[in-house]
């Protein structure tokens, strides 16, 4: 991929919602180097605990979640905010009966989100 010369704009209010699976839905913008991505989970998803090679800093704008990371729980409430590192088993959980907004972003890119 060339690296932008320029600045790359956008708006998350302008971007469609994708599907991730019931109860899970994103939406994403990729640099060259990194890639935010906006989750909305809704109580009672399926969580899917995983590993990737990217770092992950998480954000919860709203709600509340469960981080399970490494066999560990972290509680965050809005504002809160986890690393997790590469290659480490995680999860999360909405706690509570609303749905949870996180904002994670991913380095390096993940091409497959955005």
């Amino acid at each position: 991929m060339e690296p932008h010369m320029d600045a790359i704009l956008a708006n998350f209010e302008d971007m469609d919602w994708f599907d991730v699976r019931d109860g899970v839905r994103r939406k994403a913008f990729s640099g060259d180097g990194a890639t935010i991505a906006m989750h909305e989970l809704l109580p009672g998803h399926e969580p899917r605990p995983h590993d990737h090679p990217y770092e992950q800093i998480v954000y919860v704008a709203e709600g509340e979640m469960d981080f399970h990371v490494g066999g560990k729980v972290h509680r965050l409430t809005k504002g809160g905010l986890l690393v997790i590192p590469p290659n480490v088993r995680h999860h999360g959980v909405v706690v509570g009966d609303r749905p949870a907004i996180n904002i994670d972003i991913f380095t390096p890119r993940r091409a497959e989100y955005a």
